[in-house]
């Protein structure tokens, strides 16, 4: 059984009419950036809880999450109608091993992501630790359409902290629109449009993989790098070139 804190939400960013982002005030135990919390409310006289990851980092005392509302779901709709000031019950402990200390070091670090799977990486990047270990990071948001980027801001930032470091590139699948690819993560990778946008080579040799998505993306990316670069999943008992997390 999860043990549970009381929160207060601090602030709610309505970034479309779905997407949305709470800010929580929790006296949670510290986490690892990458790692998620269970969110839960009363209704109906049952706790309904789901998983999300962090998005803030783990010294930030301001507890960020980013969300999709589900018009079905059980959870997602009440989370969506909180305000400032509202309670939300947090798991004390936070969980998931999708973290850099699982992650070997290489030359170019790949943050593939879909959606709300953004979150985790932002987690990562502002925390800003064991990054060392990589020459250079490429960060990968993919959405059906440029408004939902919702962290872009915060991405463009992180990109200038880095000083070159750190690679930005968007794609979007329903529209065509500025600087951001058009179409998916795999077959982006298949057609070397990806790559050549960024300026990288996704190779077994100089890579790891970090995926965090919707089932489809991550299982049709990791069988496409399989196929056609000859990397693996990563497990401690046998080291290989893809991490990934399923989002949902």
């Amino acid at each position: 059984m999860a043990d549970w804190v009381s929160g207060k939400v601090t602030q709610v960013d309505n970034w479309t009419d779905s997407l949305f982002s709470l800010r929580i005030h929790a006296p949670i135990r510290p986490f690892t950036a990458g790692q998620f919390a269970k969110l839960a409310l009363d209704i109906g006289g049952e706790r309904v809880q789901r998983a999300y990851s962090y998005v803030n980092a783990p010294n930030n005392p301001e507890l960020e999450f980013y969300l999709v509302t589900v018009p079905e779901g059980k959870l997602s709709p009440h989370l969506h109608q909180l305000k400032a000031g509202d309670s939300v019950m947090v798991t004390l402990d936070a969980a998931g091993f999708f973290v850099l200390e699982e992650v070997p070091a290489v030359d170019t670090l790949w943050m593939l992501s879909t959606g709300t799977a953004i979150g985790p990486f932002l987690s990562i990047l502002q925390a800003g630790k064991d990054l060392e270990r990589f020459n250079h990071i490429v960060l990968v948001h993919a959405a059906r359409y440029s408004q939902d980027l919702s962290y872009l801001p915060l991405m463009r930032e992180l990109e200038k902290r880095y000083q070159g470091k750190l690679r930005i590139q968007t794609v979007v699948s329903r529209e065509k629109s500025g600087d951001s690819l058009f179409g998916r993560i795999p077959a982006l990778i298949e057609s070397g449009e990806l790559e050549s946008a960024v300026g990288l080579a996704i190779s077994a040799e100089q890579s790891h993989v970090m995926l965090c998505g919707n089932p489809e993306m991550t299982k049709d990316t990791q069988q496409l790098l399989k196929q056609q670069r000859n990397m693996v999943k990563h497990l401690r008992r046998k080291p290989g070139h893809i991490t990934s997390e399923q989002y949902w």
